[in-house]
């Protein structure tokens, strides 16, 4: 998996915030993909992020490709 959050999203803090959240999620709505994968996540600039949401969108986007049910 690769992150990709650039200086759009703010000072280093919130950046690593985002990368911490993407990461957690990835954990919790990938954890049992069968198969290689390579995954490149990168946010769309928003007010706030929350784990939430980030898992919502991660979700919703394998879905859409087939790769979880």
């Amino acid at each position: 998996m690769g992150l990709c959050v650039s200086k759009k999203h703010g000072k280093s803090v919130r950046r690593n915030r985002i990368k911490r959240l993407l990461r957690e999620a990835f954990r919790a709505v990938c954890g049992g993909l069968q198969g290689n994968y390579i995954f490149v996540l990168i946010p769309k600039q928003a007010e706030t992020y929350s784990l939430d949401k980030f898992k919502k969108c991660l979700y919703s986007a394998l879905k859409r490709e087939g790769l979880i049910e």
